[in-house]
């Protein structure tokens, strides 16, 4: 090979390396809902993308093995021919035969060197940092290609890498983390508003992230502070704990105190009228109109509660620690007021 040969091969080299380098940052600097849309409507590129990085691993051990390749083929192949370029004029001025061959190869070392760092790893890793997403739909569907073509070499060497992640007790991920964490969301949010691109005068924003952050224990109400009926408790005694309390929905307890269900108002208005047989105002409400309600842990997280009880269609719900004792009851109307603020409850005393 001409020495002109390798210095052509030199720049070959260095694209390919760039391109490894801006490939694996890409892959995993890209987010999937700048992706996602344009996959949907039928785009081959993002969806490679999105292949890519729910792949991350093996994309990453791609671009790895050819960034390996790269380099050792500039060292071996463009280093030797800049080396001999630089010895005719290094030869020029007198040095000795050793010093030249010795000052050659540390130049010929530096200007390689120098040209592989900026320009075959720093110019690609900023770019694919600076615009990922557009980035990732150049570069992936290449990547992956050149993927499946050395798909062999590359799964033993990720199962190699996994498996010595798994003897330190680490569990590999293949799928390129591309969400936001709580915190991070939160982040945001609090700069948005202090930078006043976000309105959120009603505090809804800021809620959700609490919301999401909060378990059914957080808000539910203790026992020992819930307005409470006994199972014997009849439609005129209900008629007098509205009266007095304003609320619509009562805890019905045992003789122990455990909650048993809950009635609401509208399910004995009518026994309290009269209106059905054996169900009068001064008679035990029928257990048929007591309400179940659906058993959540402390720990269950507020948005798992607020799906069961809309699942269930039920707007109470038993709250139970670890020894499954109850130790509180949790109301939509509490879940909800999380969310959007304070709800008062139509027929509530104020």
């Amino acid at each position: 090979m001409s020495d002109w040969a390798g210095i052509v091969w030199l720049f070959v080299l260095l694209i390919g390396n760039a391109f490894f380098v801006g490939a694996e940052f890409a892959v995993i600097s890209a987010r999937r809902s700048q992706i996602e849309p344009r996959a949907e409507k039928g785009n081959r590129a993002a969806k490679t993308a999105l292949y890519a990085m729910e792949h991350a691993t093996l994309m990453l051990a791609t671009s790895q093995l050819g960034i390996t390749i790269c380099s050792l083929l500039i060292l071996n192949v463009s280093e030797p021919s800049i080396h001999h370029l630089l010895e005719v004029p290094l030869g020029l001025t007198g040095m000795p035969d050793a010093a030249v061959g010795t000052v050659g190869f540390v130049i010929a070392l530096l200007i390689v060197t120098y040209l592989h760092v900026v320009f075959g790893e720093m110019v690609a890793k900023n770019i694919a940092f600076s615009v990922p997403d557009r980035t990732v739909l150049i570069l992936a569907p290449p990547l992956v290609w050149v993927s499946k073509v050395f798909h062999p070499v590359i799964w033993v060497l990720n199962g190699i890498a996994n498996g010595a992640l798994r003897l330190f007790r680490i569990e590999p991920k293949s799928e390129a983390n591309s969400t936001f964490t709580l915190d991070e969301v939160a982040t945001i949010v609090d700069e948005s508003r202090r930078e006043g691109v976000l309105q959120d005068a009603s505090g809804t924003v800021s809620a959700v992230v609490e919301f999401t952050d909060k378990d059914a224990g957080d808000i539910a109400v203790p026992l020992d502070k819930l307005v409470t009926l006994p199972e014997t408790t009849t439609p005129a005694a209900i008629e007098r704990a509205v009266s007095k309390h304003g609320y619509s929905r009562y805890v019905i307890v045992n003789g122990d105190g455990v909650p048993r269900g809950y009635v609401h108002l509208k399910d004995v208005l009518r026994a309290a009228e009269g209106g059905r047989e054996n169900e009068h105002a001064d008679a035990p409400v029928p257990a048929k109109r007591i309400h179940h309600m659906v058993p959540v842990q402390e720990t269950t997280d507020l948005e798992d509660a607020l799906a069961v009880m809309r699942r269930t269609g039920r707007h109470l719900a038993r709250v139970r620690n670890a020894q499954g004792e109850t130790t509180g009851v949790l109301f939509l109307e509490d879940v909800i007021e999380e969310l959007v603020g304070e709800v008062h409850d139509a027929t509530r005393r104020r």
